[in-house]
């Protein structure tokens, strides 16, 4: 087989990783899955939705005060 296949491959690869960063998600298993079905991982990235991640900012602003008081 050609080079340029591989190359291309591992290429898709990275791209998703970023992509799946972006969508809160891990970047090192979406990479993984890329290795293995390529393009189908980037068509399950591009129609999954961004994770959203809940934050408790209660206890932050109270540190935020302490720490410069």
């Amino acid at each position: 087989m050609d080079n340029s296949y591989f190359v291309g491959w591992g290429t898709l690869a990275f791209i998703n990783a970023g992509i799946a960063q972006g969508k809160n998600r891990s970047g090192l298993n979406w990479f993984i899955l890329s290795l293995i079905i390529g393009p189908i991982a980037t068509v399950c990235l591009v129609i999954i939705e961004k994770k959203e991640i809940l934050v408790n900012n209660s206890h932050s602003d109270s540190l935020f005060l302490f720490a410069f008081s």
